[in-house]
């Protein structure tokens, strides 16, 4: 009973606040200004992180001696330029990671 409970609360937990910013922006027209800030919002959290766990340790706070990381997040982002697809992004740098962890 413990168990069903836990995940009972822990699913509203993680519905509800998904639930009613959806319901309450969805009948409001948002300003122009926000919608174009908002876009930014992915592409600046997923630089973060990546340039996070290329750069900084837990050991040794920052540092830059993940070579292969640092080529692959370079060419990532070359092929990101030129392809503005996060998915082919995301693939590419799992492959260039891969061979480069390969080859150094």
């Amino acid at each position: 009973m413990n168990s069903i409970l836990l995940v009972v609360v822990a699913g509203l937990a993680a519905f509800i606040p998904r639930y009613f910013p959806t319901v309450f922006f969805s009948k409001r027209k948002l300003p122009e200004w926000f919608d174009e800030w908002m876009s930014f919002v992915p592409v600046s959290l997923f630089t973060a992180l990546i340039a996070k766990s290329i750069f900084v340790t837990s050991t040794y706070g920052f540092i830059a001696t993940n070579v292969a990381a640092i080529i692959a997040a370079i060419l990532v982002i070359v092929i990101s330029y030129y392809t503005h697809s996060m998915a082919i992004s995301v693939v590419s740098g799992l492959v260039l990671m891969w061979i480069l962890k390969l080859f150094l």
